[in-house]
């Protein structure tokens, strides 16, 4: 191997433990917390989707079209620009510009609309005659919704979970280039701008690895739970 190589992104004696340690829980903070939000409003949102997107009525056709207006602009405009769109709101909200407290709005906003539109997926793809036995005796909508859709859809809305999260992971490490902190923080600022590529590839290996193991979970949860 080439020594220069070597010395450019092994020399570990240029990385802060303490620094790398905390830059590690911050990714995690951010990562959770926003991901319980994300959960909680993405199911929201994807049963109103679901819901007004099944019923013909004009109030419903109307409810449906402005949630999916909302939704795709959330989800469709680039992260960082959310980010700094969202900048008076979140100093409103949180009090604060920078730090993972900070950027939880914004991996809020981008990622809920997403998952939301993974849930609507999910439980249109129910089996209609599943749903068609339950209302044959007598079950209500929301109790079809309780004990059949969402049951039946454990499978895909795990997997949903999972691609979120992934997603949200690399958000993270965006968020963490205009102050967020985390480990996409720790690798711009103590990495890239200082000339320290061995700070920059650990952060970066710490980052893959919680992926794999996000994914290998979410995987696991997903094979468990499908009835099939």
């Amino acid at each position: 191997m080439d020594k220069s190589f070597a010395e450019t992104y092994f020399d570990f004696s240029k990385v802060n433990t303490e620094t790398l340690q905390q830059a590690f829980i911050d990714t995690i903070y951010m990562t959770v917390i926003s991901m319980v939000c994300v959960l909680v409003i993405g199911l929201v949102l994807g049963l109103l989707l679901y819901t007004t997107g099944k019923n013909n009525k004009p109030y419903a056709k109307f409810l449906y079209t402005v949630v999916s207006i909302i939704s795709n602009i959330f989800r469709s405009t680039p992260f960082m620009i959310l980010m700094v769109l969202l900048i008076p709101f979140t100093k409103v909200l949180v009090g604060t510009m920078l730090g993972a407290k900070a950027a939880i709005p914004a991996l809020v906003f981008s990622a809920a609309p997403f998952y939301a539109r993974l849930v609507e997926i999910a439980f249109r793809e129910v089996d209609s005659g599943v749903i068609e036995a339950a209302e044959a005796m007598g079950a209500s909508y929301w109790q079809i919704v309780r004990k059949v859709i969402i049951p039946e859809s454990i499978p895909a809305l795990i997997s949903g979970l999972t691609v979120t999260t992934v997603s949200m992971i690399g958000f993270t490490a965006m968020a963490g280039a205009i102050g967020a902190g985390g480990l996409g923080g720790l690798a711009w600022q103590e990495g890239y701008q200082r000339n320290n590529l061995t700070v920059t590839f650990v952060a970066t290996v710490i980052i893959l690895l919680i992926v794999f193991i996000v994914q290998g979970v979410g995987d696991f949860l997903a094979k468990r739970t499908d009835k099939r």
